[in-house]
């Protein structure tokens, strides 16, 4: 485990140093930016929808009953905002993109193609880690945005159609935003930044070292997946511990 761990750090390291080069890996970039990005959209906006859906759908008669209506929109704002629109995009991602990625290099690595790249000269790195990390590190805080607005949408249409709350769309966004404030949007963002540099380094280190042919490939990319999502909710923990203080 340790060992693995020491690898993800170095092949981190490694792509830090190669984003001078990433000027010349822009189509790669911009490829991996739309299968990431523009192929995620609507899974994205519709889970979301549904995790704020839900979340109103929970806590609202509840709050309701309770005599604090006018807390429902600032308990859906602030749990979608801070923790479940970063974490769920994140896990999304991690198995639709990281398994993607991990099959992609892993085949790669099986098929000896990483071994032709290194003979002409080219750096795996540079020309299959870089411009994955770069897509995802940018995709993924755009798609968490995104997740936010759709979820807190979702959040308000419950809430103005139950029968047990009955709270209109202009007083649920009222007490949104009196609650809600820039730090804690940002604060998810910056989550989920860290979640996509984890998926990737995670994912491109399994597909560089995956052995064994088919078989091989397909163990990499279910300890591609499994890993991140575990390393997610580990570092949720420790994020949201650092940014509370």
């Amino acid at each position: 485990m340790f060992e693995n761990i020491g690898e993800i750090f170095l092949l981190f390291w490694r792509t830090l140093l190669a984003l001078p080069f990433a000027w010349r890996q822009r189509r790669k970039v911009l490829d991996q930016f739309y299968e990431i990005g523009n192929a995620s959209l609507l899974m994205v906006c519709v889970l979301s929808f549904f995790i704020g859906a839900v979340i109103a759908l929970q806590t609202g008669p509840v709050l309701v009953e309770r005599s604090l209506s006018n807390a429902v929109g600032g308990v859906v704002g602030i749990a979608i905002a801070k923790e479940l629109a970063p974490v769920m995009m994140a896990i999304l991602i991690a198995g639709r993109i990281g398994s993607a990625m991990a099959a992609e290099i892993g085949s790669m690595r099986v098929y000896q193609e990483i071994d032709a790249l290194r003979t002409m000269n080219i750096n795996p790195v540079h020309y299959l880690v870089l411009p994955r990390m770069l897509a995802i590190t940018v995709a993924l805080p755009m798609l968490v945005i995104t997740a936010i607005l759709v979820g807190w949408f979702g959040g308000a249409v419950v809430a103005n159609y139950n029968a047990h709350m009955e709270i209109p769309f202009r007083a649920f966004y009222s007490d949104l935003r009196d609650i809600v404030e820039l730090k804690d949007v940002a604060n998810g963002v910056f989550k989920s930044f860290c979640f996509a540099i984890i998926i990737g380094a995670v994912s491109c280190h399994q597909g560089l070292n995956t052995i064994g042919g088919p078989r091989g490939i397909g163990r990499s990319v279910t300890k591609a997946v499994v890993n991140s999502i575990v390393c997610i909710v580990i570092f949720d923990y420790v994020l949201t511990r650092f940014l509370l203080k």
